[in-house]
């Protein structure tokens, strides 16, 4: 399994539709494609538009050449792209270690 790890930061005063839009784009468009796995999206505390999206893929190629090389993602960027304050940085992580969450 490979992590997507997408640092995203949004226009000032727009996380309530960021966030509507993201949760859409990421049901609707991103949890189709071939190889995916699951998700998570993060808030900034300290940096309130600052959001991660972290993304499970069934492998690298997944997401980089099936999802990002699809019409697909030109409909995902439709969806967040217009809150996005610069390009997001993405980068792609193999787990080292993991331990379960306590009861």
């Amino acid at each position: 399994m490979i992590h997507e790890l997408a640092d995203i930061q949004i226009r000032p005063g727009s996380q309530a539709e960021f966030e509507a839009a993201i949760v859409h784009g990421v049901n609707t468009v991103i949890s189709h494609a071939k190889g995916f796995e699951g998700y998570e999206i993060r808030k900034g505390i300290e940096a309130p538009e600052r959001y991660l999206l972290m993304i499970r893929w069934a492998t690298l190629e997944d997401h980089t050449v099936g999802f990002r090389q699809s019409e697909a993602f030109s409909q995902w960027r439709a969806i967040v792209g217009p809150y996005f304050a610069q390009p997001p940085v993405v980068t792609h992580f193999t787990t080292v270690q993991a331990q379960p969450s306590l009861p």
